[in-house]
């Protein structure tokens, strides 16, 4: 890889893992359409959707890690919440993650699609209870959210994303979850989701090893930093950002899938 090409992969890691550290998701809703169109768009040899779901999972791992670590003071985490969703996202993860091999390259692209509606109407309902920061009080279905995060953790395994972008809106909207309580927690279960998933994309050999350093590298950096900023903001203005993140998303990644 040439410096230019190092360059843009590290700027691209830097956006999407700023944006999951302050908004709670993997990064994986904005890298995914970044790492599969700008690399070709500067004029360098593009990635396949294999690999860039393989390099995405990378990502996700690194920087929800990065963000938990940030975010391990505070009482925003709630121990109850992870462990149920993590169990059921992780068991899900890895089946999806070992049986994306077995579909093409535009049927991948299809499951992201239709997950990045998905979020992106949830997003759009009213939400209640959004500013609370006492994460020991929180109570939800354990049956439901079980069910529901096995789903989230099966589709989000195939396209090699932690699944934060369905999660984050599962939480605010069903389990009427607060917003900051949220996105700590969701990038803790996002976290644990990440590790069948990257598991299985490098066992099957998804991952190109130089382009996924470069992307680690830049999480390492950025999503701390996003994690800092996110504290500081309030929940309406968290929330319009993940609605605009989401809905562009959908967008563009539609806009591809139907020409």
């Amino acid at each position: 890889m040439d410096i230019s090409f190092i360059l843009l992969l590290f700027l691209i890691g830097l956006v999407g893992s700023f944006m999951s550290g302050m908004l709670g998701v993997g990064g994986a809703i904005i890298n995914y359409p970044l790492l599969l169109y700008m690399p070709v768009l500067f004029g360098f040899t593009g990635f396949n959707a294999y690999q860039v779901s393989g390099i995405v999972a990378v990502q996700v791992f690194v920087a929800t890690f990065s963000g938990v670590w940030a975010y391990r003071k505070g009482g925003y985490l709630n121990k109850e919440l992870i462990t149920v969703m993590g169990l059921s996202i992780l068991i899900g993860s890895l089946v999806g993650g070992y049986g994306s091999h077995f579909f093409s390259e535009d049927f991948i692209n299809l499951v992201y699609g239709i997950l990045a509606i998905i979020a992106a109407v949830m997003m759009f309902i009213p939400k209640t209870g959004t500013e609370g920061h006492h994460s020991d009080h929180v109570r939800f279905p354990k049956i439901l959210t079980s069910v529901i995060t096995f789903a989230v953790g099966l589709a989000s395994g195939i396209v090699g994303a932690g699944g934060a972008f369905l999660l984050v809106p599962l939480m605010l909207v069903v389990l009427k979850i607060p917003t900051r309580i949220t996105i700590a927690t969701s990038l803790a279960v996002t976290f644990i989701s990440s590790i069948g998933t990257t598991a299985t994309k490098l066992i099957i050999g998804h991952v190109p090893i130089m382009p996924a350093l470069v992307i680690i590298a830049a999480s390492l950096m950025a999503s701390p930093i996003g994690v800092l900023i996110g504290k500081k903001m309030k929940a309406k203005v968290l929330q319009g950002i993940l609605i605009f993140v989401i809905l562009i998303t959908t967008v563009k990644i539609w806009f591809d899938i139907l020409h």
